[in-house]
């Protein structure tokens, strides 16, 4: 889980970047219409439909598998929330849930959150390319809530397989090593 107050990746790849420690959060307060309490795109109008990134660790795990690379640090992606066991390029364009154990957040999913070029740096070569079509979904938070690393229903209308079909499904939100 993630949320910054300022842009981590700022100007053009290669220069340095700086620490991301800080930006890694146990708990994100949500705010319907606003965002991630605290997130430098929290109520910004041009990110109405965009407050909240999600993002497939799964993504992640094919793409390091691909480029013949380490695992990745999910924090790296600068995705507010990284999921395992869900469909989340499929949530584009529908209401879903997250519980995780505070009451649901409803969120609708959007546009695609296109990976930039700084991914070739921070995660290996070629992980911008790698990325495109499946570097999560931008969705706008239609509730208030909390979501929290650890253990997370998602109920949605996306099965993760036909005999899933209608059913909430537990996910783990991947907690990276680090501080």
């Amino acid at each position: 889980m993630l949320a910054s107050p300022v842009h981590r990746y700022d100007g053009r790849p290669g220069m340095a970047v700086p620490a991301q420690a800080a930006d890694r959060r146990e708990r994100l307060g949500v705010r319907a219409g606003v965002g991630i309490v605290g997130d430098r795109y929290a109520g910004k109008p041009a990110h109405r439909d965009a407050q909240v990134t999600v993002l497939a660790v799964e993504s992640l795990e094919e793409l390091a598998a691909e480029l013949g690379a380490g695992p990745f640090d999910p924090l790296l992606a600068r995705r507010n929330v990284v999921l395992r066991g869900a469909e989340v390029e499929a949530l584009r364009g529908r209401e879903f849930s997250l519980d995780c154990g505070e009451g649901p957040v409803l969120l609708r999913g959007g546009r695609a959150a296109n990976p930039c070029a700084w991914m070739d740096l921070v995660l290996a070569p070629g992980a911008h390319r790698g990325l495109r079509g499946r570097g999560g979904v931008r969705c706008a938070a239609l509730s208030d809530g909390a979501l929290r690393l650890g253990p997370a229903v998602l109920h949605s209308p996306v099965p993760l397989d036909p005999a899933a079909a209608g059913r909430a499904r537990p996910l783990l939100p991947r907690r990276s090593p680090g501080p």
